[in-house]
């Protein structure tokens, strides 16, 4: 794997419109009311590829929002490992694909989710090696294919093989994390894998990875920045700060598109040539909002279909896990 290693404030006034255009989302506690104690430390998890947050990290944007607070970085592989440290109060927000708060909540983890961003319709695909005799999403019955367990190319695969007319029986799932499904992939140890940005970008560049079919196949999808409770209930007015400060970062990234390129190509370790497509195809801007109706009942519909599926062990309600005073909450 050689391109992939291991892997102002516009916000401020679009986050206003974000929250007074948003539904009331009724439920019990994360009580803005609490008595917040002073703010001394702020966990951050990420993914290489999550820019946002790499410039809000390099441009020190939490710290001006949260003065003489200490932010901490923690870096991880996928989401479903992510939301694992968070449950444990390891990590206090983190940014995340669909599925893995889906999978986190029907296991019992206790998680918030406090704002989201639109997903690059063609940054998720199903990937088959260049002269692989699958030529149809019908092909894919019995055939060995890679995915992270949980995360938001999990919940992908499901809709491919509703579109295929197949089910999770009729195919063999390898659940890899992506450098092990990468390697895998480049050994033809599997049939095919289903996988996001970059790793997308680096298998169709240097392993002449053929897609099969992504996401501009399907509805508008979506991705999470997750909170942990505790934290939030004892820092309730932090929920603000960041988010602002992600949507700086996202106006920054706008207007300084070669410095945001250089930082994305140095955290994925991304070759230029590779790097510099999946950079362009971001959503400009990719601004990030309040949940409201329709965000959630997206979320529903994957949460109910997984259950159907039995990929979860319980039916859920993803409105009882959305933070529920943020109409209430001012930066």
């Amino acid at each position: 794997m050689k391109a992939l290693q291991t892997f102002t404030l516009f916000s401020l006034g679009l986050f206003s419109l974000g929250f007074t255009g948003c539904e009331k989302i009724s439920a019990n506690a994360d009580s803005a009311k609490s008595s917040a104690a002073p703010l001394q430390h702020l966990s951050i998890g990420y993914q290489k590829s999550a820019l946002n947050l790499l410039v809000a990290r390099q441009q020190k944007l939490f710290e001006q929002q949260l003065p003489n607070v200490k932010v901490d970085w923690k870096e991880f592989p996928a989401g479903p490992q992510m939301l694992e440290a968070l449950a444990v109060g390891a990590v206090d927000f983190g940014y995340v694909g669909n599925t893995p708060p889906i999978f986190a909540q029907a296991a019992g983890k206790d998680i918030r989710y406090v704002g989201y961003e639109v997903v690059t319709p063609n940054s998720q695909a199903l990937v088959v090696p260049s002269g692989s005799p699958i030529q149809s999403l019908q092909d894919l019955k019995g055939k060995r294919i890679a995915v992270q367990k949980g995360s938001s190319a999990h919940e992908l695969l499901g809709k491919v093989l509703k579109q295929a007319q197949l089910s999770w029986k009729d195919i063999q799932p390898i659940w890899l994390a992506p450098a092990e499904a990468r390697a895998a992939f480049d050994k033809n140890s599997i049939d095919a894998w289903v996988i996001w940005d970059p790793f997308l970008s680096a298998a169709k560049l240097d392993a002449q990875a053929q897609v099969l079919i992504d996401g501009t196949a399907f509805p508008k999808s979506y991705a999470f920045y997750i909170g942990n409770p505790k934290f939030i209930q004892q820092h309730p007015h932090a929920v603000s700060k960041v988010l602002a400060s992600l949507n700086a970062a996202d106006q920054w990234i706008l207007q300084h598109q070669d410095q945001a390129l250089s930082i994305y190509t140095q955290s994925t370790g991304l070759a230029p040539h590779i790097a510099t497509p999946v950079f362009q195809q971001r959503l400009k801007p990719s601004p990030i909002y309040p949940l409201n109706n329709q965000v959630i009942q997206s979320q529903q519909h994957i949460a109910n279909s997984f259950q159907q599926d039995q990929l979860i062990p319980q039916s859920i309600k993803i409105q009882s896990v959305v933070w529920k005073d943020q109409h209430s909450i001012t930066p």
